[in-house]
């Protein structure tokens, strides 16, 4: 198992934290380079990975040069809907939506004051920037690196309480009560290599 990871300080702390895994610093653009090409029969990329990827065609290619042929990609990402309900819970019930679903702005400018740890404000706090990727673009760079999806999931769970009024389904997941819209939270889908 082999781990990749942009930032050193992760890569130090992922070392750290699990010694029996290959922990390698480099950027996921450059994944094939990097690690190698055609190593690996499972890629997994998961919750809040994408956001950090300007250029998801680019990404594809590379997921596609790491595997195998007949290995495949498994995906768990948050829902392009739940962007559009905003980053930071406002308290407010409705679920307005506040951002848009469509990604085709660009760069978005994101106060890292606060992380997704919920811990306290960062003293440091800097701006970053975040990309948005609908599930349609997902799967077209995916298709086009030649991958074949066969599996692509929604659910209304998440693996954090991001409203109060959110009921536990066991563990970390938790869903809206059952008296709210049932909205889908996250995806997952498999893209296999021919």
């Amino acid at each position: 198992m082999t781990g990749l990871d942009l930032s050193g300080a992760s890569v130090d702390a992922a070392r750290a934290a699990s010694p029996e895994i290959s922990y390698v610093q480099g950027d996921v653009l450059r994944a094939a380079e990097v690690l190698g090409r055609e190593r690996f029969d499972v890629v997994y990329t998961g919750k809040g990975a994408l956001v950090f990827v300007p250029d998801v065609a680019l990404w594809a290619s590379q997921v596609a040069a790491l595997l195998r042929p007949g290995g495949f990609l498994y995906l768990v990402e948050f829902h392009p809907v739940l962007y559009t309900l905003g980053l930071i819970p406002t308290g407010d019930p409705s679920l307005t939506m506040v951002d848009d679903y469509l990604p085709d702005r660009g760069a978005i400018p994101v106060d890292g004051t606060y992380t997704y740890t919920d811990g306290p404000p960062l003293a440091s706090a800097t701006e970053y920037y975040e990309w948005r990727h609908g599930i349609g673009e997902v799967v077209t760079a995916l298709l086009g690196a030649g991958l074949r999806v066969d599996l692509l999931r929604e659910t209304p769970d998440l693996p954090y309480k991001r409203w109060e009024d959110m009921v536990c389904t066991g563990g970390v997941w938790h869903r809206l009560p059952e008296d709210r819209p049932r909205l889908p939270m996250m995806y997952s889908l498999r893209a296999v290599k021919g």
